[in-house]
């Protein structure tokens, strides 16, 4: 009988794989149209995506444009030993830092606190009124608001200098003062992103279980235990995958905000390894070396992103590889 068994088991180990290819093969003969509009997509991918990296090997010659990629001198690790013996270099790695980790760190607690104060409103006109109000500036490039920045933030008759004004403070030039131009990067970015991370939160807090907040209020519990409790654990899977996530961009501190709104008396404070990028390579034609610092800057994004996604995994069971 137990002979029996095993040669059961034994084949149906063997018949697993089989149905498993059949069913594959079934799958694809109802679903190759869809694959065929693959194609184009991989096409430009492969286009614009993947034959550029190419040229990363300027990253280890002394590139010259009129030589090309294949007649340029090979100086190996030159570039990147000139970045880190370079004091420019390291700061524009530390304000890139500061930025994107400041970013990170407000772009979790304000979005939660907001999603937070939206969750208790009962009066749903007021509630998408506000929550429109506040999403509207995430559709808008930073072209458009760096604009907007420049005129209410202008020393020279701003909106918010002639309000500070009344309260007898002098002009503050907030997008010239290397004490100022952090604090308005990051409010800015706040001011533009909050809404969509709002959203994100909200959706988490509209998935927890009504039953809990009722048995709560049975217990006793007013609004803020409610929120400390029920709300908040509630949310830290989401929280937790947001935040890990975000682990990839340490190094983007966001070069369409920076460039729009930074000019060279913030330099010091302001200037990324992105923006650095763009002026040594395109604006001073050192094409080598500001590769090499965009080499750099991407493999430890790439380490930094497979990092979160692990941690995401791990704290949050969220998987995506």
């Amino acid at each position: 009988m137990s002979q029996q068994v095993v040669h059961n088991k034994t084949n149906q180990v063997t018949k697993e794989p089989k149905l498993k290819k059949k069913k594959q093969k079934w799958d694809l003969k109802r679903t190759w149209q869809l694959h065929v509009l693959l194609i184009p997509a991989l096409i430009l991918g492969l286009i614009f995506q993947y034959a550029p990296m190419f040229g990363i090997v300027m990253a280890f010659q002394d590139f010259k444009p009129w030589l090309g990629i294949w007649e340029s001198q090979w100086v190996g690790l030159e570039h990147f030993r000139t970045m880190f013996e370079y004091d420019y270099a390291r700061q524009v790695i530390w304000n890139t830092l500061i930025i994107s980790m400041l970013k990170i760190i407000f772009g979790l607690i304000v979005p939660i606190t907001v999603a937070l104060l939206l969750n208790e409103m009962y009066k749903m006109a007021v509630k998408r009124t506000v929550q429109t109000i506040i999403y509207l500036p995430y559709f808008l490039s930073w072209v458009i608001l760096g604009g907007i920045l420049l005129d209410l933030l202008s020393p020279d008759g701003g909106l918010v200098n002639q309000f500070i004004g009344f309260f007898g403070v002098d002009p503050i030039f907030f997008l010239g003062s290397n004490d100022w131009f952090r604090t308005t990067v990051i409010i800015s970015d706040l001011w533009k992103e909050t809404g969509f991370n709002t959203i994100v939160f909200l959706a988490a807090i509209t998935a927890v279980n009504p039953s809990l907040y009722e048995a709560a209020v049975v217990d006793g519990a007013n609004r803020w235990k409610q929120t400390l409790y029920i709300t908040l654990p509630a949310m830290l899977p989401i929280i937790i995958v947001v935040g890990t996530l975000s682990l990839g961009n340490v190094l983007n501190a966001g070069f369409d905000q920076i460039f729009n709104l930074y000019n060279p008396l913030v330099y010091q404070t302001g200037d990324i390894i992105d923006t650095y990028v763009y002026r040594v390579s395109l604006v001073s034609g050192d094409f080598s070396y500001g590769t090499a610092v965009g080499l750099f800057k991407s493999v430890i994004s790439l380490v930094l992103i497979v990092v979160g996604y692990r941690l995401a995994y791990k704290y949050a069971n969220w998987r995506i590889f």
